[in-house]
């Protein structure tokens, strides 16, 4: 009797044990079933074990990664809407140097036509240099929140339009070198009341910085061109304000201010052989940096493919330590609900015995 008493002692702790495995089997399927559902080994870094490591020091890097390429986005965006106003302002400027050679031996009507159509050309450069893409001036350098020339179009109405139209209107009275010398120094002034532009642009060259694009934890890249300044390229020539920009907007401004009682003026071939070779300088100085900042443009793009595979990388090295492998998790999650149904089954199963079951038959 004795020993069947310590028999349904043993019974009752087989009971406990058939518990505590049912126990686990419904953590384990919990952890499956959360895995199932989120497609992570787990939600914490606790949970991925010694993967924790990887994960912690990879992340933040492919955070940064995709921050970088981001910036690379936006820019170039910009640098895409900045080349097609430069298209713009290179064919204006290439229209009024196929017009030059022709000037002098053009009949007074049509030396005022094409001063008229270097009048509204001046308004149109002015208006192309306050281009924007979204919020952002493309030529504005750093101050990308405001306008460049915050009065395009009034331009015609301007202390740079005006003291240039007074200086070409005195040529007969001080001479072509006096002419030339006095458009340049306008052209050149930062003076408020004569500089065409902001109060950021209206100052020396080397204040003023193109906008930058990080592109690495320690590399950022110029990405794009400035209303006053030159951005690489060198001007050079002896009718240069040392900017194309400025000397697009002098040359137009001189051409719109010639009028036909000036033809037969002999300082007049000379006002416009100047002129030309100052857009010839132009010419060459915009296409310089407009190529750079294509090149630019091209490298941009190596670097955001470099950067997405490097990303790409250290993705799937967080992936092997962070993602559950689904086929393997969902055949888990079968076996282990199986498992646990039988954990129940084997519970109920010892419960339902008794003292009888243990006494022989009478």
């Amino acid at each position: 009797m004795t020993g069947g008493i310590g028999a349904i002692g043993t019974g009752y702790g087989f009971n406990a044990t058939l518990i505590a495995n049912a126990t686990s089997v419904h953590q384990q399927l919990n952890t499956l079933t959360e895995q199932a559902s989120t497609g992570l080994v787990a939600d914490s870094y606790a949970g991925l074990g010694s993967g924790a490591k990887v994960s912690l020091n990879l992340n933040p890097q492919i955070a940064a990664l995709q921050t970088y390429q981001n910036n690379i986005d936006q820019a170039a965006g910009g640098m895409q809407v900045t080349q097609t106003a430069m298209t713009q302002i290179q064919q204006i400027a290439a229209n009024f140097v196929a017009c030059i050679p022709n000037l002098n031996g053009l009949n007074p009507s049509e030396v005022d036509s094409v001063a008229a159509n270097a009048r509204a050309a001046l308004t149109q450069v002015a208006d192309l240099l306050n281009t924007k893409n979204g919020d952002v001036y493309v030529f504005g350098g750093l101050d990308t929140a405001n306008p460049p020339v915050p009065s395009s179009d009034s331009i015609l109405s301007s202390g740079f339009y005006t003291q240039i139209n007074a200086a070409v209107s005195a040529l007969s009275a001080n001479g072509a070198a006096a002419t030339t010398a006095a458009t340049l120094a306008i052209a050149g002034s930062n003076a408020a009341g004569t500089s065409p532009f902001s109060a950021y642009m209206s100052q020396p060259a080397s204040a003023l910085s193109a906008p930058v694009v990080q592109t690495g934890e320690d590399s950022t890249v110029k990405t794009g061109l400035l209303a006053s300044a030159n951005s690489v390229a060198v001007s050079t020539g002896t009718s240069t304000t040392g900017s194309y920009m400025r000397d697009l907007m002098r040359a137009l401004a001189t051409l719109g201010s010639m009028s036909s009682s000036q033809v037969n003026d002999p300082n007049f071939g000379a006002l416009v052989q100047d002129t030309g070779n100052s857009l010839n300088g132009v010419v060459s100085a915009m296409a310089t940096d407009v190529g750079v900042l294509g090149n630019t443009q091209s490298n941009l793009t190596t670097t955001q493919t470099n950067l997405s595979d490097t990303a790409t990388a250290l993705t799937g090295q967080v992936s092997s330590v962070q993602d559950a492998d689904m086929a393997s998790t969902l055949s888990k999650l079968a076996a282990t609900q199986t498992q646990l149904q039988e954990s129940y089954r084997l519970i109920t199963s010892a419960n339902s015995l008794s003292l009888v079951n243990f006494l022989p038959a009478a």
